[in-house]
């Protein structure tokens, strides 16, 4: 499968994620413990892993699976990294605002870029890193509010603490992601063993056997399913292609929300998220487009006039 459907696929996936966990909410609320969501969605990653696994063992192949220690340690660290994110990001919140938060999590996207370049090595051109650059101002673009629905002061009125944290956080979340796509391609291991070996890394304790299932509604187990999807998608990219298509289908998910929430939950469209949604477009095409396309040859203007000049001096040389 060619990595852009799979990119778009994620994007699709993603955007309706957050559309179905509101869909999922009755009266303001959830009536199912949200926590055993996750906890779920990596028991259905595990399981699609393991059959897939399964299925290549009865083939005559036998699918490459490293077993060494060295290696398979490896594999739980993603998990502590995302552990360590989710505490930041609670005492981050205790510092700012949720509008702010969000607009400091677009960070991320430079931090990944710059991960991307000095942990995996991978050389970015010029224009690639415009493009990165753009894209982090088009998602924070897109989320600030209009004139007048918030004071001027409010995203620089948090505590020094608070934007430590939130660069923080964006630097883990780049990590994590760095980090994986290294793991996934460290070898040539069977996609689906590496799979299970990061997925079993995943799982938190708790008493889930207490409140599991609870509340539980057709959208719930969508919701569950989705998020599922969404992680083996993840994954896929984090072998076959990089960090960086990644990021750009999670950041076009997020401006797709906003644009189906104006038709679903009566959001409110804004200039702001319009000017985002063509920065974004733009950073887009300038990061993938071949470089064919985006910049002139002049050279081949020339000689289209040279071949002029030169067929206007032949008839007037012919007697």
């Amino acid at each position: 499968m060619q990595w852009y459907l799979v990119a778009t696929l994620l994007t699709i996936l993603t955007c309706s994620q957050g559309i179905l966990t509101t869909l999922s909410q009755s009266n303001g609320g959830y009536k199912y413990d949200y926590a055993t969501v996750p906890f779920l969605a990596e028991v259905f990653k595990l399981a699609v892993s393991t059959g897939l696994l399964w299925k290549k063992f009865q083939k005559s192949s036998l699918p490459k699976m490293t077993t060494e220690w060295k290696t398979v340690a490896l594999y739980p660290i993603p998990s502590i990294i995302y552990l360590i994110h989710n505490n930041v990001q609670f005492a981050t919140l205790a510092y700012v605002d949720t509008s702010t938060y969000q607009i400091m999590g677009n960070l991320k996207i430079l931090t990944t870029g710059i991960l991307f370049r000095l942990f995996l090595g991978r050389k970015l051109s010029n224009l690639q890193w415009m493009a990165i650059v753009l894209l982090a101002v088009g998602t924070t673009t897109s989320q600030l509010k209009g004139h007048g629905e918030t004071s001027r002061d409010s995203l620089f009125s948090a505590p020094i603490q608070g934007y430590m944290l939130g660069a923080l956080s964006a630097c883990l979340s780049a990590l994590a992601g760095v980090y994986t796509e290294y793991l996934m391609k460290k070898n040539n291991d069977n996609f689906y063993w590496q799979n299970i070996q990061l997925y079993t890394g995943g799982f938190e304790k708790g008493p889930w056997w207490q409140r599991i299932f609870n509340g539980y509604t057709i959208t719930t187990w969508m919701v569950v399913l989705n998020l599922g999807s969404t992680g083996l998608l993840v994954s896929w990219l984090m072998k076959y292609a990089d960090n960086i298509v990644k990021v750009y289908s999670t950041s076009m998910a997020m401006l797709l929300t906003m644009t189906v929430s104006i038709f679903l939950f009566n959001f409110k469209p804004t200039l702001q998220l319009f000017l985002g949604i063509i920065i974004c477009m733009m950073s887009l095409h300038m990061y993938f487009a071949p470089p064919s396309m985006l910049v002139d040859m002049p050279l081949t203007v020339r000689s289209d006039e040279e071949k002029l000049i030169e067929a206007s001096v032949d008839r007037r040389a012919r007697p």
